[in-house]
């Protein structure tokens, strides 16, 4: 039996997220205020959700949305930029009622930690190497 080669390399392998919370609104005011964004809430659809915001409409993005989030910690971790430092970001993080789960690990291409948002999402949080991401 041969070998195939693999070749599939996109530009971003994760092209959206979607984290399940089990209060929108409170879910909205814990990410805009540690992200530092605009989050709203829209209930055009089925479900409502909030979209994070980007720079343009070919960036790689997500919602939250109304489910079940899995066991505290269990499920995908999903990595987000820092908007200013770690530290700070971290200190929002416990001031609106999430869960430092690690200290800061330096990688080549910056730093980031772990942590929990208040329904038990595993999120990290990363800084690029000399500024933010």
């Amino acid at each position: 039996m041969e070998m195939s080669t693999m070749s599939f390399k996109p530009k971003n392998f994760a092209v959206w997220t979607e984290i399940p919370v089990r209060d929108v609104d409170n879910a909205i005011s814990f990410y805009s205020t540690v992200f530092d964004i605009e989050l709203a809430r829209d209930d055009t659809g089925p479900n409502p959700m909030a979209m994070f915001p980007t720079e343009d409409d070919n960036s790689v993005a997500g919602h939250l949305y109304p489910g079940e989030p899995a066991a505290n910690g269990q499920g995908p971790t999903i990595h987000f930029a820092c908007p200013d430092s770690l530290e700070a970001t971290r200190d929002r993080i416990k001031a609106q009622g999430g869960i430092i789960v690690s200290d800061p690990i330096t990688i080549p291409p910056g730093s980031f930690f772990y942590a929990q948002d208040p329904d038990g999402n595993s999120i990290g949080v990363f800084q690029a190497a000399g500024g933010n991401s």
